[in-house]
């Protein structure tokens, strides 16, 4: 692996989850990984979140970008 020649690619995706910034990582990551090959690294570009009518945050968004290497 290390040594050729190889590209990647970068998507942006939103993991949301009500059980915290990990879990909405996580939740992104796990369908990204349904639906890509060679998941390689992922960077977080931002994190926000919903506050619900009581004042308590009500979910988590993580904005992250996937990258992947593209196939030969």
């Amino acid at each position: 692996m290390y040594g050729r020649e190889r590209i990647y690619k970068k998507v942006e995706i939103i993991g949301v989850s009500s059980q915290g910034i990990e879990a909405a990582i996580e939740t992104a990551l796990r369908k990204a990984q349904s639906t890509l090959d060679k998941i390689s690294w992922f960077e977080v570009q931002d994190i926000r979140g919903h506050v619900g009518e009581n004042g308590k945050v009500a979910e988590y968004q993580v904005v992250i970008k996937v990258s992947f290497e593209l196939k030969e």
